[in-house]
């Protein structure tokens, strides 16, 4: 298992086929505001991938966007409205098809309201994950080795939960819904990045 760490865009051919997954680290929570600073991405088999932008980048990153952008491959995400959010404003793609764990953790795990990665994979994968470098200052010049630790963590069980999730999905009938949620996410990005993150629209008043 290793993490690999690329300026401004990830190079060819070191992804194999099929699902990724993808996080994001920036600035802050306010994501017009608050710059991409790193997309981590991993297909599952081992590997992490950290791609960082640094200031003033133009984000142009063709084979990472070619990955995102890709119709075939499924993206798999914890909390995929931010991610999706984040990559369309700075990256400029629709990184769908989506699979967002802490949605199907939602619609399965109702006995919880600790829906956070740190809480899955310990309950699901019986591994533990720190969340320490959560709120350090990904723009530095140089991420330090526990960032970039912490950054492949957040891929490094995507793949492991989706499968644990997908079996308590179908045990609860829950899987068409949680796949309809999916669908809608890169739409609830783009609402959130155009004006509306707090409004529930669907709401009476």
């Amino acid at each position: 298992m290793t993490v690999y760490f690329h300026e401004e865009d990830l190079p060819a051919g070191v992804l194999a086929p099929g699902p990724v997954a993808v996080d994001t680290e920036t600035m802050g929570l306010l994501t017009p505001r608050d710059r991409l600073c790193v997309v981590q991405i991993a297909d599952g088999r081992g590997d992490e991938h950290l791609v960082r932008f640094g200031p003033g980048s133009d984000y142009a990153a063709p084979n990472l966007r070619a990955v995102l952008a890709d119709p075939a491959r499924l993206k798999l995400y914890h909390f995929a409205r931010f991610d999706l959010a984040a990559i369309r404003h700075y990256l400029g793609t629709i990184a769908a098809p989506v699979y967002c764990t802490k949605i199907a953790s939602r619609l399965i795990r109702t006995y919880t309201d600790r829906h956070g990665l740190k809480e899955l994979v310990r309950e699901l994968l019986g591994q533990e994950i720190s969340k320490q470098q959560q709120t350090s200052d990904w723009g530095a010049p140089e991420l330090s080795d526990p960032q970039k630790e912490y950054a492949a963590s957040d891929v490094r069980y995507l793949h492991q939960l989706k499968d644990k999730l997908d079996v308590r999905l179908a045990r609860e009938g829950r899987t068409g819904l949680a796949q309809a949620c999916f669908d809608f996410l890169p739409h609830r990005a783009e609402l959130d990045l155009a004006g509306w993150p707090e409004t529930d629209i669907f709401a009476h008043v």
